[in-house]
C-alpha cells in the first residue's frame, strides 16, 4: 500500500508562551518536529511525509532537516490557522495513488513503532482507526462552574494520534465538512459525521502531546528513558 503522513505544524501554540512556534521548540537541541518526523520516517510503510507550516517557519525547518537522512521524503507546504486547514492542504498535495493517510501531531514525538504498526494494520482492515487512551479519572459534565452530570468513564477515551484513514474516505469527510462549514478538532470527527465507523486502538500515556512548558520536563525524562532502552546517545 502507498501510505503518506500529514503532520500539521502551523499552529501558534499559545500555551507554550513566547518564542518559536511549539513544533520548533527544541528538545535537547533538536526541534520537537524533527523528533516526531524521525519516528514517522522510521516506519518503512510510510513512503512520504507532508509537513504543513507557517510560511515564516520554512527556512528554519529546511535548516533543521538538511542533514536528516529521510529529507527527500519530506514535502513542506503552507498550512492554515486551523488544524483542519493544514490537513486539507496536505490532502491536496497527495499523489492520486495514495491508499492511506496518517495524520500525526507535530508535537507527539514519543509514538512507538509498535503502536504505529498496530494503528496502520487496524486502519487497513477497517478503513479508519485512531489511537485513544482510556480515562481513569471520574469525568464531570459541567455548565461553567456547575456540575450537570457524571459521565461513564468506560465510555470515554482521550483521542491521540496517529489517526489513519483510507484516503478516499478522508477526502470525502473533508469535502462534506467544507460544504457544511463545519470545523472539527480532529480528523476522526469528520469521518464520524459521514456515519463511517472509526476503530479505536488503545494508545499510551507516554504518547504525550507537548503543548506547554511543563510538558518539556516530562519529554526530557521520556527521551532519556528512550535512549537507555535503545542504546542511543
Amino acid at each position: 500500500m502507498n501510505i503518506a503522513a500529514i503532520v500539521p505544524a502551523a499552529g501558534l501554540g499559545v500555551r507554550m508562551g513566547p518564542g518559536p512556534h511549539k513544533a520548533l521548540v527544541e528538545l535537547e537541541g533538536v526541534p520537537i518536529l524533527v523528533w516526531t518526523l524521525r519516528k514517522l520516517a522510521a516506519c518503512p510503510r510510510i513512503r512520504s511525509l507532508y509537513v504543513a507550516l507557517r510560511r515564516e517557519d520554512f527556512a528554519a525547518v529546511e535548516a533543521a532537516l538538511a542533514a536528516e537522512p529521510y529529507r527527500a521524503r519530506v514535502t513542506l507546504l503552507e498550512g492554515g490557522d486551523y488544524r483542519q486547514d493544514s490537513v486539507r492542504a496536505g490532502l491536496a498535495r497527495l499523489p492520486a495513488d495514495t491508499d492511506f493517510v496518517v495524520v500525526h501531531d507535530a508535537v507527539r514525538p514519543f509514538i512507538t513503532p509498535e503502536l504505529l504498526e498496530k494503528v496502520l494494520d487496524t486502519a487497513a482492515a477497517t478503513g479508519a482507526a485512531i489511537l485513544a487512551l482510556p480515562v481513569t479519572d471520574t469525568v464531570k459534565q459541567i455548565d461553567r462552574t456547575r456540575v450537570t452530570g457524571t459521565l461513564a468513564r468506560e465510555r470515554i477515551a482521550l483521542a491521540q494520534t496517529p489517526q489513519v484513514f483510507r484516503t478516499s474516505l478522508l477526502q470525502e469527510a473533508f469535502a462534506r465538512a467544507e460544504a457544511d462549514g463545519y470545523h472539527g478538532s480532529d480528523e476522526s470527527v469528520l469521518v464520524e459525521r459521514l456515519g463511517h465507523g472509526v476503530t479505536v486502538v488503545e494508545g499510551s500515556d507516554r504518547n504525550i502531546k507537548i503543548t506547554k512548558p511543563a510538558d518539556l520536563d516530562l519529554a526530557r525524562f521520556l527521551l532519556a528513558q528512550e535512549r537507555v532502552q535503545t542504546g542511543a546517545k
